[in-house]
C-alpha cells in the first residue's frame, strides 16, 4: 500500500509551517517563552546575539548584547519593551528596548536578592513576579526613573514551581512536592488559592505536573505511577475560588515509560515516546468507570494510541533542489510545552500539534461518541455536519434509524438550550430590573446544528435516500420531544417526502395534530399540490382555518368554483353586509351551474333588500351583465 494514502488514519499532525531556528550547539542555547510563544536562539562569542522569533506571527526581533555570562532563562516584557535575563540563582537583570527593538544597556536595572530564583513570569507590561524559595514577590518596574520597587509580596517554602500562562496561575510546590499551592498573578495582586495535599507518602516533582485550561477550568494535571509500574494522569479541577482542587478525572495510559502532554482544543493529548505513539483524552465525555475511592471518572482513551503523522522537513541547506528529510519524531530532543507546541531544539523547529478531525471521524467507529466528541471541538461543525449526512445516505439501512434518533436527541437538547437562553436574555432585557439579568454572559456552543443547518447540510442533500420521510420524521419527533417548533423549510421538505412517497394518511395525522409548522405559506404550498391528491386541498384548508386566514380560504373556495361554500363563511365573518357582488356572481357565473349562480344572485338580492330596501345592484357594483345573465335564465326557465 503507498505510504502516503496511510496519512488519512492519522489523527495528529505537526503544523505544516513551523518556525525555523538556530539548533542548540556549543555556541546556541534555545529558550522558549510559553507565555509570549516565543522562541530565542543565544549564540554566545565576543557578543550574544539573539533572534527570537513566534509561533503565531511572523514578528522576529534580532539584537546583540554583551556576553555577561550563562543565560538561565529570557522574556520578553508583554509589550516587547523589556528584556528580562536571568543569568545566576539570584539576580534578574532588566533591560529596556528602544523603537527600533534594540537593547538601551546602559539603562538597564538589576534585581539583586538573597533568595533562590527559581523564575520569574510578566503579570503585566511593567510588572513581573519572581518566584523564589521564599515565595512569590511582584515588582512594579519604572525604567524612566531607574527604580524597581516591591508592590505585593507571598512568604511561602518552595522548592519548586511551575505556571500556566494561559490563566496566570502558578503551582508552588512545598514539604518535597506532597503540598501544592496554586495561586493567581495579576497585576500588584497575589491570589492564594487552598492548597493540594497529596496526602501520607506521595509527593511528584515539577516534570510530573502539568498546568493547563480544561474547558475554561484551570486544572492540575499530575503524572503518576501504579504499583504495577504503568501510569496514569490525575486531574485535579480548580473549580472557584475558596474551593480546595477537586481530584475529577483520571486517565488511564496502561504503559510504562516517560510521557509529555499537550491540550489540543480542549483534548488532552499523551505523547509516549517508547512506543512513539499518542493518546487523546476528552474529559467532556461521560460515560466512565468511577473511582471508587475519590468519585473522580476514569477515562480511556479515545481511540487506541497512534503515531502523529509523518513529517517531512525541506532542508535547503543540504540539497538545493528542495528535497526533503523525514523528522524524528518523538525524539529524546523534544520538548513540550502548553498548549500544543512542541520543540525540537537539535533540529531548530517548533510545530504546533494539530487534530485531524476528519481522519477521527473515520476512525472512531462509535457514532453517537463521535457525535459528542465534535460537539466539544471548536472547529467541529464541518465535520459533524458531514458525519450526519454520511449516516443518513444511502449507504446506511434502517438499522442506522435508533441511532440517528440518539444523535437528534443530543443535537436538539443543545439546540434547545441555546434558544432557552436566548429567551430569557430577552426577557431580561426587557424586564424593568434586568440589570443583574442582562451581566449574565451567556455561554455559546462550540458547535450548534440548528433546524437551518440540517435542513441546507444535511437533508436536502439525501433527498433520493429511501429512509429519508422516517429519518425526518424522527427529527420532527426529537424537536417536538424538546418543544422546539419545526422551521417551515423542515416542514415543506416533509411535506414534499410524504406526497412523493403518497404517505397522504401520515401526512394528515401530522397536519391534524399540528406537528408541522403551521403558517400560510405552508398552507399554500399544500395547495399548490392539491392535484397529487384529492385530500391535500382540503388539508390546506383545514389548516388556513386554524389560522383565522379567511380571506385565503374565501380566495381558495372561489378559485375551486365552491362559491356557495365560499358565501356561508363569508356571512360569519365581520363586513358580510360589504361583500363584493360582482366577484362571487363572476365565481358563480364560471361554474356554469345554473342553481349556483341562482342561489349566489338570490343571496346579494336579498342582502340589498336588508341593506337598501332595494333588490337592485348599484351602479358602481358593475353586475350588469350578471343581471342580464339572471334574465336570461328566468326567461328560458332553466331553473
Amino acid at each position: 500500500m503507498d505510504r502516503t494514502s496511510d496519512f488519512q488514519h492519522y489523527y495528529l499532525e505537526l503544523s505544516p509551517d513551523p518556525v525555523r531556528f538556530d539548533a542548540v550547539s556549543q555556541l546556541t542555547n534555545v529558550f522558549f517563552d510559553d507565555a509570549k510563544q516565543q522562541v530565542f536562539a543565544v549564540r554566545s562569542g565576543g557578543a550574544t546575539g539573539i533572534v527570537v522569533k513566534s509561533a503565531y506571527d511572523a514578528q522576529n526581533i534580532s539584537f546583540c548584547m554583551e556576553d555577561r555570562g550563562t543565560i538561565r532563562s529570557i522574556k520578553f516584557a508583554p509589550d516587547n519593551q523589556i528584556l528580562a535575563v536571568q543569568r545566576n540563582e539570584t539576580a534578574v537583570e532588566f533591560v529596556p528596548f528602544n523603537t527600533s527593538n534594540q537593547p538601551i544597556v546602559a539603562e538597564m536595572l538589576i534585581h539583586q536578592g538573597k533568595n533562590t530564583i527559581y523564575g520569574f513570569v510578566w503579570v503585566h507590561d511593567r510588572q513581573v513576579a519572581l518566584i523564589s524559595n521564599a515565595g512569590v514577590e511582584i515588582f512594579q518596574l519604572n525604567m524612566e526613573k531607574r527604580t524597581l520597587k516591591s508592590v505585593k509580596s507571598l512568604n511561602s517554602s518552595v522548592s519548586w514551581f511551575s505556571f500556566c500562562p494561559t490563566s496566570n496561575f502558578a503551582l508552588l510546590s512545598s514539604n518535597n512536592g506532597s503540598i501544592l499551592t496554586p495561586v493567581l498573578l495579576k497585576p500588584s495582586t497575589i491570589t492564594k488559592l487552598p492548597r493540594l495535599e497529596l496526602g501520607a507518602g506521595q509527593s511528584c516533582t515539577g516534570r510530573d505536573v502539568t498546568l493547563a485550561q480544561l474547558y475554561g477550568t484551570n486544572a492540575i494535571m499530575i503524572l503518576k505511577q501504579l504499583q504495577n509500574r504503568q501510569f496514569e494522569v490525575v486531574i485535579y479541577l480548580l473549580n472557584g475560588p475558596g474551593l480546595a482542587p477537586r481530584k475529577s478525572h483520571i486517565l488511564r495510559l496502561g504503559q510504562s515509560g516517560r510521557f509529555a502532554m499537550n491540550i489540543v482544543d480542549d483534548v488532552v493529548v499523551v505523547h509516549h515516546q517508547a512506543t512513539a505513539t499518542s493518546m487523546l483524552f476528552d474529559i467532556a465525555l461521560g460515560g466512565g468507570e468511577i473511582d471508587a475511592n475519590s468519585g473522580a471518572v476514569i477515562h480511556q482513551p479515545i481511540i487506541p494510541a497512534k503515531a502523529i503523522k509523518p513529517f517531512a522537513l525541506e532542508v535547503p541547506s543540504i540539497s538545493l533542489d528542495g528535497k526533503t528529510v523525514n523528522c524524528d519524531l518523538y525524539s529524546q530532543h523534544w520538548v513540550l510545552f502548553q498548549p500544543n507546541i512542541v520543540i525540537d531544539a537539535k533540529l531548530g523547529c517548533l510545530w504546533s500539534v494539530l487534530l485531524k478531525l476528519n481522519s477521527l471521524c473515520t476512525l472512531i467507529t462509535d457514532r453517537i461518541r463521535l457525535v459528542e466528541f465534535l460537539l466539544q471541538r471548536t472547529d467541529g461543525k464541518s465535520a459533524l455536519l458531514n458525519v450526519l449526512k454520511e449516516m443518513m445516505s444511502t449507504n446506511y439501512s434502517g438499522t442506522m434509524l435508533p441511532i440517528i434518533e440518539s444523535v437528534f436527541n443530543k443535537l436538539n437538547s443543545l439546540y434547545k438550550s441555546v434558544l432557552d437562553n436566548e429567551l430569557q436574555s430577552q426577557m431580561a432585557l426587557m424586564a424593568l430590573s434586568s440589570k443583574t439579568a442582562s451581566q449574565k454572559h451567556m455561554v455559546t456552543p462550540r458547535v450548534l446544528i440548528d433546524q437551518a443547518d440540517m435542513y441546507t447540510a444535511v437533508f436536502s442533500c439525501i433527498t433520493e435516500a429511501e429512509q429519508l420521510g422516517k429519518i425526518l420524521l424522527l427529527y420532527l419527533h426529537s424537536l417536538s420531544r424538546h418543544g422546539i417548533a419545526p422551521s417551515h423549510e423542515l416542514s415543506k421538505q416533509i411535506v414534499i417526502d410524504l406526497v412523493n412517497h403518497k404517505q397522504f394518511d401520515t401526512l394528515q395525522n401530522l397536519l391534524k395534530y399540528s406537528a408541522l409548522n403551521e403558517s400560510k405559506p405552508l398552507a399554500c404550498f399544500l395547495l399548490s399540490l392539491s392535484n397529487s391528491h384529492p385530500s391535500i386541498s382540503q388539508m390546506a384548508l383545514d389548516m388556513l382555518a386554524r389560522l383565522n386566514a379567511n380571506e385565503i380560504i374565501l380566495e381558495v373556495l372561489l378559485e375551486k368554483g365552491q362559491v356557495v361554500e365560499a358565501l356561508r363563511i363569508a356571512k360569519q365573518m365581520p363586513g358580510a353586509d360589504s361583500l363584493p357582488a360582482r366577484k362571487y356572481l363572476e365565481a358563480a357565473f364560471k361554474t356554469k351551474d345554473a342553481l349556483v349562480f341562482h342561489s349566489v344572485y338570490n343571496f346579494f338580492q336579498a342582502k340589498n333588500i336588508r341593506v337598501r330596501g332595494s333588490p337592485d345592484f348599484l351602479k358602481h357594483e358593475q353586475c350588469g351583465e350578471y343581471v342580464q345573465h339572471y334574465q336570461t335564465l328566468i326567461s328560458t326557465q332553466c331553473l
